[in-house]
């Protein structure tokens, strides 16, 4: 991915953030109280997980719209997990198996029976949530002492949440860089034919960006059940609307095969902020879904006259 243009609209999330926190500097000085701020921090960790994974299968050619549903089952089942006294190091690698599962069951049927992703996961999302209303009836899950903040203090909890989720996200980074599956995955996205030409099995591909996307649900879920000292099962409920704005905002193209991660970041930021921002501007709450869905119209907007030109 070169270009001028196209580092331009990987910077514009960022250049916008940064104006918006510079208002806010001059403006709103109290927006930059540490434990509002780093709470803030800590609540978007696992939703950076979830985008990084949704950034990707969108820059493959596909979307996943059952994410916040994958989440919501990961997290009940690593809370019962929890709650009959199994330690968080093993809560853990569990919580990403049953996420890799429900990534794998969205990947087989999308890369193996070659339908379309939209409806798979329009399908799996309505699947798996009712199933899980079924199975809890609302119950939520009460977690044992000791699992709220990783058994740490809140601070020191809160930071290894954000520390845990730009970890993954260099990791992420570097995978798309250096290693290639992460260069097939851009070459699938950005022509699926030309790649099957070049040696790559697309279909292949496909089914483990899918996975990796339910294994990264199930991260965020445990990154997210140790924020709180019950689960709900409706946990999850609009993630996979965040997650997707964050990666569109952020510079992934939703027609697939270009973006950069590093963007999704600003992107989650920017959207996370705008809420916040309005409170210690003393201005109506109300605008901030109209402000995020306009940010995301423009980004879109972005991407179609480019490809128009």
């Amino acid at each position: 991915m070169t270009g001028g243009k196209i580092k331009l609209r990987d910077w514009s999330a960022a250049v916008v953030l940064g104006v918006l926190l510079v208002l806010l500097a001059v403006f709103a000085p109290a927006f930059y109280q540490p434990q509002p701020l780093l709470s803030l921090l800590a609540r978007e960790a696992p939703a950076l997980v979830v985008a990084c994974g949704a950034a990707l299968v969108i820059i493959c050619r596909q979307i996943d719209i059952s994410v916040g549903s994958q989440f919501a089952v990961c997290s009940v089942a690593a809370g019962l997990l929890a709650a009959q006294g199994l330690p968080l190091l093993l809560v853990v690698p569990l919580s990403i198996a049953v996420g890799t599962l429900l990534g794998a069951i969205n990947g087989v049927l999308v890369a193996g029976l070659r339908l379309p992703s939209i409806v798979v996961t329009l399908a799996t999302m309505v699947t798996w949530r009712e199933g899980l209303r079924w199975l809890r009836q609302g119950q939520f899950v009460d977690l044992p002492d000791g699992t709220q903040w990783l058994g740490l203090s809140q601070t020191a909890g809160q930071w290894t949440l954000i520390v845990a989720a730009l970890l993954g996200l260099l990791g992420l980074v570097w995978a798309t860089q250096h290693l290639a599956l992460g260069r097939f995955i851009y070459a699938v996205g950005s022509d699926a034919e030309a790649a099957r030409l070049s040696g790559i099995r697309p279909q292949m591909i496909t089914f483990l960006v899918f996975v990796l996307m339910g294994a990264l649900a199930g991260l965020a879920a445990v990154m997210n059940l140790v924020q709180s000292p019950q689960v709900d099962p409706k946990a999850g409920t609009g993630l996979e609307l965040k997650a997707i704005a964050a990666a569109v905002v952020g510079g992934v193209e939703i027609t697939g095969g270009r973006g950069r991660l590093w963007g999704v970041l600003a992107g989650l930021l920017l959207l996370a902020c705008i809420g916040p921002a309005l409170t210690h501007l003393h201005l109506e709450a109300y605008w901030e879904k109209a402000i995020q869905g306009g940010i995301i119209l423009l980004a879109v907007v972005a991407d179609g006259w480019r490809h128009r030109k």
